[in-house]
């Protein structure tokens, strides 16, 4: 008989999630993942609440007498009904390996008396003298049978199909079911963005298959070991068979994540393979670095024009410059001397060395504020986060594919290439504010009511009314604009990159961004883009190189996380 006790909200949260993808995946779902809908709610409450259980937690393997839960009971009586359906194994066989992870150390000596003398050893060392020793499984009453402690091991089955099931959902997998508790937690806040019942991430079954492939070559990458395996890696990556734009830019990154891998460990016929097969940003420049590494400098020049005449991005063309005089000179060529770009101003200002542990950044901060001219720390944050609170309605739009789950950061489309094409007018309209005084309102409008929810651009930590409030007064709205539509043409690249500090002259209702240097630091490829985009457009910038009054003791600046 069914219990009649209101379900636990971490069961509620899973069975709302099946109702979800029931509703909207209907027409992919396998007869396995049928089964497994209609069973479950068939279950005692306590079995379905214990299975719950069991997938929110590291497993396959469970011991019983860790499953303790008020709402289950007794976790044996509970898993009965999920083994008659050949969901939870509860007479599991037990490596040497899940032993000694199911185990305590003491535990372990007196089920292997024999090996104790090892137990003074790390428990992967003592592992590593026992694996073949202990070659065969064993069930956990037969490891424990020389000892006075009993206990039964659970072992889920059904943990792959309700992987798929939680793919099926949040279209991705570094989302899992505590999206649900955090939620009503209130510790994340997500903005409701209407969709239709039809919104979903997968168009098909294929295209399921295919994220799970990519997934497996990407773990598989992770835990690679023999550089030889690069190539077959490489190999089953590009035969995952995929029809779908989005699923091949997931590939694209794989692809230049292996070339890249291969370019550490030298292997460079596996690099310029999957370079070649990746349309990921970057692909096309690290080639030409491969193939330079391989004296292959006609190539690389060759494929450097190519790049010159149409760039894929303005990271690109700074590298390719730089590329090509080297390239050049390897091939014994002349080269046309550049036209020298306006220099980036530097200062250098010269401070005590700090008796604590401080980032630099925080150091001139606070050497430079004063009450009268405040100074910040935003480095990225302030730029991107005026940019979200202006354009939120135009970020958070109901375009078709772009939402399709409750617990979204920002449109799955984000990063894709028709980004902006596809919500031009919505960001027009938004940046038209900038023409009048509407932008402030809706700024502030939007910093009180979306105040906490999360935004691929808002950095809440930072934003306080002060730091708004001088922004506004002080950053003209042609400078914004012209940063907005910069952050607009490749979100990818520039969302990062620019200035440390922004200081500020309320009275006089001007600014300056600041870009800090330590001794011995260098300005990044996306700073100095940034940087020169700023004196281009009359954007007051500026970089400060700090030197120390003495020499330190001992190193104490921290770098900034």
């Amino acid at each position: 008989m069914l219990s009649t006790a209101p379900s636990p909200y971490y069961l509620s949260n899973f069975e709302r999630a099946l109702a979800w993808i029931a509703e909207r995946y209907d027409d992919l779902l396998d007869m396995g993942e049928r089964d497994f809908l209609h069973d479950f709610a068939g279950l005692p409450l306590q079995s379905r609440a214990l299975l719950v259980r069991m997938l929110m937690r590291q497993g396959p393997l469970f011991r019983a007498s860790r499953l303790v839960y008020e709402e289950i009971g007794c976790p044996l009586a509970a898993a009965a009904p999920l083994a008659a359906l050949g969901w939870v194994d509860t007479d599991a066989p037990v490596t040497i390996d899940e032993l000694f992870s199911l185990a305590t150390r003491p535990e372990l000596a007196r089920m292997l008396p024999s090996a104790a003398s090892h137990k003074h050893l790390s428990k992967a060392a003592w592992l590593d003298v026992l694996r073949d020793t202990y070659p065969e499984p064993r069930r956990y009453r037969e490891w424990s049978a020389n000892t006075n402690e009993t206990d039964t091991v659970l072992r889920t089955t059904i943990a792959a199909l309700c992987e798929r099931l939680r793919l099926m959902f949040f279209g991705n997998l570094h989302q899992d079911w505590t999206e649900f508790v955090l939620a009503d937690l209130g510790i994340y806040q997500y903005e409701s963005v209407p969709f239709p019942m039809s919104a979903r991430a997968f168009r098909s079954r294929a295209d399921i298959d295919g994220y799970l492939s990519l997934h497996a070559c990407r773990a598989a990458l992770d835990a690679l070991v023999e550089a030889d395996d690069l190539a077959q890696l490489l190999g089953a990556a590009k035969g995952v068979d995929i029809d779908n734009p989005w699923l091949e830019m997931r590939r694209a990154k794989l692809l230049f994540r292996i070339g890249h891998h291969a370019e550490r460990l030298a292997h460079w016929p596996v690099a310029l393979d999957a370079y070649a097969g990746s349309a990921w940003p970057g692909a096309r420049h690290r080639r030409m670095r491969v193939l330079e590494r391989e004296g292959r400098f006609a190539e690389a020049l060759e494929l450097a024009g190519q790049a010159m005449r149409e760039p894929e991005s303005e990271a690109e063309s700074q590298r390719v410059a730089r590329m090509l005089p080297r390239l050049h000179r390897a091939l014994g060529r002349s080269t046309e001397r550049a036209a020298r770009e306006r220099a980036i101003e530097r200062e250098t200002i010269v401070l005590p060395y700090p008796d604590e542990p401080f980032a630099v950044e925080y150091v001139v901060r606070d050497h430079l504020h004063t009450d009268d001219v405040p100074v910040f720390y935003v480095e990225n944050g302030l730029i991107n986060s005026l940019f979200g609170l202006l354009c939120w309605e135009a970020v958070f739009a109901p375009v078709p594919g772009a939402f399709f789950h409750p617990f979204q950061r920002g449109p799955a489309d984000l990063h894709a290439p028709d980004f902006f094409a596809r919500r031009k007018q919505m960001f027009a309209n938004c940046l038209a504010q900038l023409d009048s005084s509407a932008y402030q309102a809706t700024i502030r409008h939007h910093l009180e009511v979306k105040a906490g929810l999360q935004s691929p651009f808002v950095f809440w930590g930072m934003l306080t009314p002060h730091l708004v409030d001088h922004a506004l007064d002080c950053l003209p709205a042609t400078h914004l604009k012209l940063c907005f539509m910069r952050l607009l043409a490749d979100i990818r690249e520039n969302r990062s990159g620019l200035p440390d500090l922004v200081r500020f002259w309320p009275r006089e209702q001007r600014y300056e961004f600041i870009e800090i240097k330590g001794p011995g630091d260098k300005l990044q490829d996306n700073q100095t883009r940034w940087l020169r985009y700023c004196i281009a457009h009359g954007i007051p910038v500026r970089v400060l190189d700090v030197r120390w009054a003495q020499a330190p003791a001992f190193d104490t600046v921290a770098a900034l996380p």
